[in-house]
């Protein structure tokens, strides 16, 4: 359990994190989202140590990190994956770590095997992708085989099959029970993989919450419509408030209106209805909702920009 109470860590006259206080709990993933210079990082950084608090303090299964025995076995970390030496092999690199903490030799060879980084084991890490690396960033965090892992944007540099391992990995630690951390700016893989969502904005918690409540919250975005005579149903469907898109022939998007009183609508006019979808927002479309007033990076993108 990661248990932080009123951390504020400022640079200077910046303020990075903002009297913050979340519980990161066991047996669930809890996805941490923000804008850039929301705070994530800084906040993941005091929490394995490597930034002192201004304020507050920040524990992990009750303990400050500087006070674990061995912190290795404690937590583990992925904050940076390019932080092995190039000229060690990957093999090496875990071996180095292992013989720091006390752990059998065997032990890196389960997380070569547990990350796919076998058969590239012996090779030089300066020579890594940066998918490769970001495996071998995992296999380092899972050394200790630690009962908190942190991992921030592990995703980074994957490919599809390396996103899918991420979140079945990630999915199974969390049901093993430890506590399991995991930031990303990837939104369609937050909303499959984290069970519980932490969202920071400026350095101020935002929301600590469930993903299907901060789904649900957002509510429904549209209704998918699909007829065989569409421009009838617009007829009937057509009014202030209500806007209209038809993507395809025979299916309209329908903002304004909800099911039934399209279902009731199409009905009373005769009008077969074939699908009546109702659509829910997006988790980057509620995450979009959510730190509306806290980007400090907005891009305005105007239409008559991109004729």
């Amino acid at each position: 359990m990661i248990e932080i109470r009123g951390l504020t860590k400022r640079y200077g006259d910046r303020t990075a994190v903002d009297d913050l206080t979340l519980t990161v709990h066991p047996g669930r993933v809890t996805g941490f989202l923000g804008p850039n210079g929301a705070g994530k990082s800084t906040t993941m950084r005091v929490v394995v140590g490597l930034d002192r608090p201004t304020a507050g303090t920040v524990r992990v299964d009750g303990r400050r990190y500087a006070d674990l025995p061995v912190p290795l076995r404690a937590v583990g970390a992925l904050l940076e994956a390019r932080s092995a030496h190039p000229g060690r092999t990957a093999r090496d690199h875990l071996r180095v770590l292992a013989s720091t903490a006390g752990l059998p030799r065997s032990r890196v060879d389960t997380v070569l095997e547990l990350c796919g980084l076998t058969p590239v084991a012996d090779r030089r890490v300066g020579g890594f992708s940066l998918g490769m690396g970001q495996r071998l960033g995992v296999a380092t965090a899972l050394l200790g085989d630690p009962a908190t892992v942190v991992l921030d944007e592990p995703v980074n540099g994957l490919d599809p099959d390396g996103v899918l391992w991420i979140r079945t990995l990630t999915r199974q630690l969390a049901a093993e029970g430890r506590t399991v951390l995991v930031s990303s700016h990837l939104m369609s893989e937050m909303a499959v993989t984290a069970d519980h969502l932490v969202v920071l904005g400026r350095g101020r918690l935002v929301a600590d919450e469930p993903t299907a409540t901060v789904l649900r919250r957002a509510g429904t975005r549209s209704v998918r419509v699909r007829s065989p005579r569409p421009d009838d149903l617009v007829g009937v469907l057509a009014g202030d408030g209500v806007s209209l898109a038809s993507p395809e022939r025979g299916l309209l998007e329908v903002q304004g209106l909800g099911a039934d009183e399209i279902g009731d609508r199409a009905l009373r006019a005769g009008i077969p209805v074939h699908e009546l979808t109702p659509v829910s927002a997006s988790l980057e479309e509620a995450f979009m909702d959510l730190t509306r007033d806290d980007r400090e990076y907005r891009t305005d993108l105007r239409q008559e920009a991109l004729t």
